[in-house]
């Protein structure tokens, strides 16, 4: 089976979780028999071409423009032109696969122009995203994601709760969506014995102070305003021996002004973006991992810090409760809560036996829930089922 895949970010280039995604999903797949090409974007001195795990990745120029959403538009053309380069010179294909709304008009042109059968995965919807749409731009952004979902002949979400936003966000018809969770390659938070942790921690905390962090987007619905309210209870309940650090890219200057306010700023380390070297080692020398998002689809960072070995404190919003189970591998808060928050945070650090035992139960989770090589062959059952549909119709 030869598949096009359409996707805006790809190792190195990484914005947010779909590069991971594509990056482990698509290599399972190759093992499985299947010919990958992958349409993404150039950065940096990565090559034009390359093969990368299995996965034979095209990256096309895009011209720049200071608009995003004329970048975007530049690169759904680069992308369509050289997709259908590929789809004419390689071809044929049995199908396309885009991954959310920014690759959606290239896929759709070559699904018609070529009539092969569109797969289309949605990450998230900027309906869920903002709890509505409101402004000019989020309204483009919904008719895309509603566009994609309707040229789609199989929808593909990361958890129950997202099939049931996609179904009503997207107008999409039940029974045309599948779930397929996220998964991680859990080998990566594996500790190396080589390595000096003890002084790669005190970069970060002193020794006898315990390590809660964030990991992600400096973004309103990830709520990290929210764990900054929640602090002060967990200071005061630890006597002072406790280090919140915050990772990841975006604009912190509002957060570091309410860490301010809050009189907890010596107690908080704003890191900015961390590279993924030093996270994977960062992650296996903390405490208590915390991400009190106000909505959140599937949320891949849990898995991370069920892989690192390091105990979860989530918010009960979108797919997190169905990725960490409460009191079984890992502690689900109430959503914009610090009160809540605060709670889950000082029942891992004041209980390390019951925070232990989360973390075990966590990581045999990975294995029966999470594993990338399941997850492809539940991807493959989709294409298996496009594909044998395909053929039972006639595309005028």
């Amino acid at each position: 089976m030869k598949i096009l895949v359409l996707a805006w970010e790809f190792p190195p280039r990484i914005v947010g979780g779909i590069a991971r995604h594509v990056a482990e999903l698509y290599p399972e797949l190759v093992r499985r028999g299947h010919e990958i090409h992958l349409i993404t974007v150039e950065f940096g001195q990565a090559p034009r071409y390359e093969v990368v795990d299995g996965i034979r990745v095209h990256r096309v120029e895009v011209a720049s423009s200071q608009d995003f959403f004329h970048w975007v538009a530049n690169m759904n053309e680069s992308m369509g032109r050289h997709g259908g380069k590929l789809l004419t010179e390689e071809g044929p294909f049995d199908i396309i696969h885009a991954h959310d709304w920014l690759v959606a008009d290239a896929a759709i042109a070559l699904k018609h122009i070529f009539k092969t059968p569109l797969v289309a995965t949605i990450h998230a919807t900027e309906y869920g995203r903002h709890n509505g749409v409101y402004t000019e731009q989020q309204h483009y952004i919904h008719g895309k994601e509603i566009l994609l979902a309707y040229n789609a002949w199989r929808i593909i979400v990361c958890t129950n709760y997202m099939r049931l936003e996609v179904e009503r966000a997207l107008q999409a018809p039940w029974d045309k969506i599948d779930v397929v969770y996220n998964g991680i390659r859990a080998e990566k938070k594996h500790r190396d014995p080589n390595f000096d942790y003890s002084n790669f921690r005190r970069r970060f905390a002193r020794d006898d102070e315990r390590i809660v962090y964030y990991v992600g987007r400096m973004t309103h619905e990830k709520g990290v305003s929210v764990l900054l309210s929640a602090a002060p209870r967990v200071i005061w309940a630890m006597g002072d021996q406790v280090k919140f650090i915050l990772i990841g890219g975006g604009n912190a200057n509002p957060l570091k002004r309410q860490a301010w306010d809050l009189g907890i700023w010596e107690k908080c380390y704003f890191t900015g973006f961390m590279p993924e070297a030093d996270l994977d080692r960062f992650q296996t020398i903390a405490d208590c991992a915390v991400f009190p998002s106000l909505y959140e689809p599937f949320g891949i960072v849990a898995l991370e810090s069920f892989a690192a070995r390091v105990p979860v404190v989530v918010s009960d919003t979108g797919g997190f409760p169905e990725v960490v189970r409460h009191g079984k591998t890992g502690i689900v808060t109430w959503t914009n809560n610090p009160d809540s928050l605060a709670w889950g945070i000082l029942e891992v650090l004041r209980n390390p036996s019951y925070a232990q035992w989360l973390v075990n139960n966590a990581y045999e989770d990975l294995d029966r829930r999470f594993r990338w090589d399941k997850l492809a062959q539940q991807t493959d059952a989709v294409y298996g089922r496009v594909i044998h549909e395909r053929s039972q119709v006639v595309w005028s």
